[in-house]
């Protein structure tokens, strides 16, 4: 358990730490002169069964607040301290309305220095105290009167630290990733670059590489220490020191993080709810210029306000901190605003989105997004983004926001019946979202098709348009890419089509197939080029090739050549004479002209429908010759009228085998 102390200048704190632990926090040499705290001091109380109580000793003084705000972050336990003979002081009001705004969970009070008051006094004072509590959170903490003087009480303080220790559950560091608040930083000989701090999420261990934000360092931890003493590893809500290589001292400060590289997204634009004290005698503003103090940083920034409205004293509100510069921040932070020049606090609150966007700040999506944010828990917002089902969840912000490791984000996802898309940037929509845009799909496709048969399928940015708007392309990819794989549709570079869907199934291109058809098999395996078979049958060479291109889609014609087609059954049987010329080979391989002599075409035309069979993995090249790869069946159907089988020629090791040229005498 972590226990910051908090209270008015020489009202005993750091003496009440001593008599408590037995160390002096005061470790600044200016500290000992002035005999008041300056930095932030650390102690510690060992509790039976191994637990640890942590002392955080802030500064009491008004011009050391930004000591003391740093000190108090991320701590389970305040002990609000009010000396008796001065009662309730300016710093008193101050340090418990940054507590309450904090929203540390529990709190006691001790009433020091009661060796120099009667009691009477000492009354009066708790019964100050008490009014004083009413206002906040803690209107049931406890008020315990003790002497570090004398050890008056202090016993009964102690037993009650003890308790509040030892029915401290510890913080869940299962599922987040590493995340620790920086408040101070230094060197030591040998050793390098030492932090210390307070872990507020997941777990640490020596050898993790992680990176320093917002500078985004890269540092790895060569040692951790807690309690001075050397350990393995520091989870959350515990107090250590880290040793880290990469990081000279003047690249780290009081302000960063050390955090999983998950996590380094450093943000100037935060949507968070804030509450203006009741105390402040004006309004709060639109564009308010404040300091911010989240964690153990400080950064001036301005606020906000939806519609440009101003806040009254007490009221709370979803405000925007549009900062000067980045900072670590993540859902669930607790901040405190003071004034522009930093003399007093002024409100607080909590971190709803810390990624916020510039602009569409009050729409009802944006405003319905927010909402969910305000759910502590991630699957409970998660199931009000679901609701909402306007627009896709982004995981990987989600995640973030969040501090979800991947493994619990989906388990998340999973008992959610979440439907994850896309892959560069991934989003989540439900289920039935997701089957009705399928289902959308599948009929925007057939509408498509019966208005436009003839088209090979539609843009499927077209789609996207249409059918999921709010879809990324990535996403709305991988919805068609689950049509694909069902069998459903078929993707053919940007465009989709139903499966099976034949673009020449019209009158039209009936009528031109019962043209091109027996032209295609009277040719055989000389099929003329697109432009000589055009001319042949009379037809536009454009619309022709549009034809064979949409009936190769089909597979009952196939591209062969650049400039040639052929039909289904002519390829299979020259596939057939590919395998009738291999047979007859001694070693089962064949050059291209025997290929040439068995089929009867040209050198240049056996060569690319050798290339073609090639592509399709019938035959496979080897060097100068070619073997059978696969069987063509499966692929292409039988050969209507297998060749005969082809004579084995003899190799020749000479000049290749000539035809004679016409008219050459031998």
């Amino acid at each position: 358990m972590i226990v910051a102390t908090a209270g008015h200048i020489d009202h005993g704190k750091t003496l009440l730490v001593k008599t408590l632990t037995g160390v002096d926090t005061d470790r600044l040499p200016e500290e000992k002169a002035r005999g008041i705290s300056i930095d932030l001091g650390f102690a510690y109380l060992p509790v039976t069964g191994g637990k640890l109580i942590g002392f955080v000793d802030v500064p009491g003084h008004e011009r050391f607040i930004r000591n003391m705000l740093a000190g108090v972050c991320g701590v389970d336990f305040a002990l609000l301290v009010v000396a008796a003979d001065d009662g309730v002081m300016p710093q008193t009001i101050e340090h418990l309305h940054i507590l309450d705004l904090l929203h540390v969970k529990r709190a006691a009070v001790a009433i020091t220095k009661t060796d120099r008051v009667d009691e009477s006094r000492v009354r009066e004072v708790q019964q100050q105290v008490a009014v004083l509590l009413q206002t906040t959170q803690f209107a049931e903490a406890p008020i315990k009167a003790v002497s570090a003087i004398t050890g008056f009480g202090m016993e009964d303080l102690r037993e009650l630290l003890v308790a509040e220790a030892t029915r401290q559950s510890a913080r869940d560091s299962q599922g987040h990733h590493f995340r620790y608040a920086i408040d101070r930083a230094f060197t030591i000989a040998g050793s390098g670059t030492v932090v210390t701090g307070t872990v507020f999420g997941g777990a640490v261990n020596i050898g993790d590489r992680l990176v320093v934000s917002p500078a985004g360092l890269e540092v790895r931890v060569r040692a951790i220490q807690i309690q001075s003493k050397a350990a393995d590893h520091a989870t959350a809500g515990e107090r250590c020191a880290l040793n880290l290589t990469g990081a000279e001292l003047g690249s780290v400060r009081r302000g960063d993080w050390v955090l999983s590289s998950a996590l380094h997204h450093p943000t100037q634009r935060i949507d968070a709810r804030v509450k203006v004290l009741a105390a402040e005698t004006h309004a709060f503003e639109h564009w308010t210029p404040v300091h911010l103090h989240l964690a153990t940083s400080d950064v001036t920034g301005r606020v906000a306000t939806r519609g440009g409205r101003a806040l009254a004293p007490g009221e709370s509100a979803v405000v925007q901190l549009v900062l000067d510069e980045p900072i670590g921040a993540l859902r669930g932070d607790r901040f405190i605003i003071r004034d522009q020049s930093a003399t007093r606090t002024v409100g607080g609150g909590f971190v709803l989105d810390p990624f916020a966007p510039a602009t569409r700040r009050s729409t009802a999506a944006r405003q319905s997004e927010l909402g969910a944010l305000e759910e502590d828990a991630p699957d409970q917002a998660l199931s009000m983004l679901l609701k909402s089902g306007e627009r896709p969840i982004e995981l990987s912000r989600f995640e973030m926001i969040y501090n979800l490791i991947p493994e619990r984000a989906a388990r998340l996802y999973a008992s959610a019946d979440l439907v994850q898309l896309g892959k560069d940037a991934r989003v989540g929509i439900t289920r039935s979202r997701y089957e009705a845009a399928r289902k959308t799909l599948l009929e925007e496709l057939a509408d498509f098709h019966r208005t436009q048969p003839q088209a090979m399928g539609q843009e499927t940015e077209t789609l996207r348009r249409t059918i999921a708007p709010n879809l990324t392309a990535d996403a709305f990819a991988s919805l068609v890419r689950s049509l694909v794989d069902d069998r459903k549709v078929e993707a053919s570079g940007s465009t989709a089509r139903l499966a099976g869907h034949n673009a020449t199934a019209n009158a039209a291109d009936d009528r031109m197939w019962q043209m091109v058809r027996p032209a295609l098999e009277a040719a055989a395996f000389n099929a003329p080029p697109v432009r000589e078979l055009a001319l042949q049958l009379k037809l536009k060479e454009a619309v022709l090739k549009d034809f064979l291109h949409r009936k190769a889609k089909t597979g009952e014609v196939l591209k062969v050549t650049a400039e040639r087609f052929y039909t289904r059954p002519t390829v299979a049987t020259l596939a057939a004479v590919a395998q009738a010329t291999a047979q007859a080979q001694a070693g089962g391989q064949f050059t291209a002209a025997q290929y040439r002599d068995a089929s009867g075409v040209g050198r240049s035309l056996a060569i690319e429908i050798l290339e073609f069979l090639d592509r399709l993995g019938i035959t496979q090249r080897i060097g100068d010759a070619r073997k059978m790869r696969k069987d063509f069946v499966p692929l292409l159907g039988a050969a209507t009228a297998p060749p005969a089988p082809a004579k084995s020629i003899p190799k020749t090791t000479t000049t290749p085998h000539r035809r004679p040229a016409q008219g050459y005498r031998r």
